[in-house]
């Protein structure tokens, strides 16, 4: 029998009060050609009052870190501190007429009317699953639950794939990016008002000027996470207000940083909508930033997504910037390869004994859509779903995947490969 040392004994009650804890928490052409400023004939509507449940309050007061924290293990990899929390990003959410007939079909299947996205998603839950955050980057404003629907270059996707994400076990998505204001305000608000209903946590996009003054700061076991969202554009359309959806400026993200620790926020991540589409190196834009970003003390990593390819991961300065995750879900190019493919980023952060948070260990997953049916399918060499992408077509993927994540030293750096079924 295995002795219970006062350590381990601390660790098997962190994790039974991370479980308590826990339960109590509540652009896009499909390769053909690149984007272009697209109007909305939909006339926009008015905003909704009232504050946004996903924003922190205001204050100029930090929290102080405990003397004595409990040793909280979190999920994922083994945590060599007694602190640890892990977070799981993805890439565009974007959803095209192929996936929401993929998702009637598989509605139908069950003898289910509508549409059932989980089918789409399922794979990504072993991954969800063994982390302790999982945020999601929806791309698109929503319509109603029985449309209209339409896909590029005015998106008004159905709602149902918010739904899907939450029940696979998405906490929170990023809302900032280029076609944001594709339905304008009341697509805007709509988008917002479905995630809410589905107990999803939102920021960069907002229904009142209150709300945009505030910071998503979301609670795991051992950690206060904050997201700070932000796009390049918005196809040269404009907002009805500036502040209805957060645009990419490195000195306002560094501000609303700021803000989150003086909120008590004991990581900050930086979610960055930019790039060159199709590339597989960052642009000038993107690496300004969040070098930027980096530099100014802030935060503990940043993430990009927008460019429709997977593009690569850097270590800068300690800080982990990963400049593209691809694309999460969306139809297949018949033109660009890179479009069909995307990186699922795990990263595991760490508390050292004067109460500092970092990135201590950066693994990646490299993914591709599929279809017939159409399935989210990692091409992980551990092939945690199964051959469902073909032994050959997987292997090429993850060879792409691999060149360009590793293009700027990010295995050098200690980023690798996520094996998610060699994990105990």
């Amino acid at each position: 029998m295995r002795t219970i040392t006062p350590r381990l004994r601390g660790r098997l009650l962190a994790a039974a009060a991370a479980v308590s804890l826990a339960a109590s928490v509540a652009s896009c052409g499909i390769g053909a050609r690149p984007e272009s400023s697209a109007s909305d004939s939909a006339a926009a509507g008015g905003t909704t009052a009232g504050p946004a449940a996903t924003q922190a309050p205001e204050s100029t007061t930090a929290a102080p870190p405990s003397s004595t924290p409990t040793p909280t293990p979190g999920k994922g990899p083994a945590c060599a501190a007694d602190r640890c929390a892990s977070v799981v990003v993805t890439g565009d959410m974007l959803v095209h007429d192929q996936l929401w007939e993929q998702a009637r079909a598989d509605a139908l299947a069950t003898g289910a009317k509508g549409l059932d996205f989980g089918p789409l998603l399922e794979g990504q839950r072993k991954y969800i699953e063994q982390s302790d955050l999982a945020i999601c980057h929806l791309e698109t404003p929503v319509a109603g639950p029985t449309g209209p629907f339409s896909s590029y270059p005015s998106f008004n996707v159905p709602p149902q794939i918010i739904t899907a994400a939450q029940q696979v076990g998405y906490q929170a998505c990023t809302t900032a990016s280029n076609h944001t204001v594709d339905r304008g305000t009341a697509g805007l608000v709509r988008t917002l008002d479905a995630l809410d209903a589905a107990g999803v946590q939102h920021t960069g996009s907002y229904r009142t000027e209150a709300d945009s003054q505030g910071v998503l700061i979301l609670q795991t076991a051992a950690a206060k996470i904050a997201v700070i969202s932000a796009t390049y554009g918005l196809n040269g359309q404009l907002p009805e207000a500036a502040w209805q959806v957060d645009m990419l400026d490195a000195d306002v993200m560094i501000a609303k940083a700021k803000k989150a620790r003086d909120l008590g926020a004991d990581i900050v991540l930086g979610a960055m909508h930019a790039g060159d589409e199709y590339s597989s190196v960052p642009n000038a834009e993107q690496t300004k930033v969040a070098h930027a970003l980096a530099d100014s003390g802030q935060f503990t990593m940043i993430y990009s997504h927008h460019s429709h390819s997977v593009l690569p991961i850097e270590q800068y300065k300690g800080t982990w910037i990963v400049y593209g995750l691809g694309n999460g879900i969306t139809e297949l190019s018949p033109t660009y390869r890179v479009n069909n493919e995307g990186l699922l980023v795990r990263a595991q952060f760490s508390q050292d004994p004067a109460g500092n948070w970092t990135a201590s260990d950066l693994a990646w997953a490299p993914s591709v859509i599929v279809r017939g049916p159409y399935r989210w399918c990692s091409v992980a060499s551990d092939a945690p779903q199964g051959p469902c992408a073909g032994a050959a077509a997987a292997a090429a993927t993850r060879q792409r995947t691999q060149t360009v994540v590793e293009s700027m030293g990010a295995a050098a750096a200690g980023a690798h490969e996520l094996l998610i079924t060699k994990e105990p």
